[in-house]
């Protein structure tokens, strides 16, 4: 008879020099030249595809593997391959590589916007900033005028008293009955 063993496995973790923040991870395409380049596992496309990720990734340097939720976002509203389309040189539609970072960042957001408000999506995010900006361009014209009117205001009665200082002299004492 077999005895049941209960085998845990342990996975290893490797641990890299580098930490790519998403505040100082900067997208390219060609690694930098001073650095070494590090396995430092699947890129977060390739975590959430569930395939092997290779030097040669295309969302690889877009979808870096701490931040494994952007890719989540945008794969959940585009899909993957119109994410790879989206990036790819076409010959009608050249993507220069500069941009590829914004594009990816302009996907992500329509992506989460597209999530908290289905039906309108980044067009509704645009209408409701723009109803803000036209609310608080009309409260600023209002206050404008509101100071305008304190100023004319402030000028009659800056002109009033110096007619009367003027005209009347200082030593002018108005007569109480």
């Amino acid at each position: 008879m077999m005895e049941n063993t209960n085998k845990t496995r342990r996975s290893l973790r490797v641990s890299t020099p580098f930490s790519f923040s998403s505040s100082s991870y900067s997208p390219s395409l060609t690694p930098s030249p001073s650095l070494p380049t590090v396995a430092q596992g699947p890129c977060a496309a390739c975590k959430v595809l569930r395939r092997r990720c290779t030097d040669t990734c295309f969302l690889a340097p877009y979808f870096p593997p701490s931040e494994q939720l952007k890719f989540v976002i945008a794969h959940k509203v585009f899909g993957a391959s119109n994410i790879v389309k989206a990036l790819q040189v076409n010959p009608t539609k050249e993507l220069p590589e500069s941009k590829r970072a914004d594009a990816v960042s302009s996907m992500v957001y329509e992506a989460n916007v597209r999530i908290h408000d289905p039906v309108y999506g980044c067009a509704g995010a645009i209408s409701k900033l723009q109803k803000q900006l036209n609310d608080l361009q009309a409260e600023l014209a209002v206050t404008q005028a509101e100071l305008l009117i304190m100023q004319c205001q402030q000028q009659q009665q800056n002109d009033i008293a110096s007619f009367f200082d003027r005209d009347l002299g200082s030593d002018w004492q108005p007569h109480c009955a």
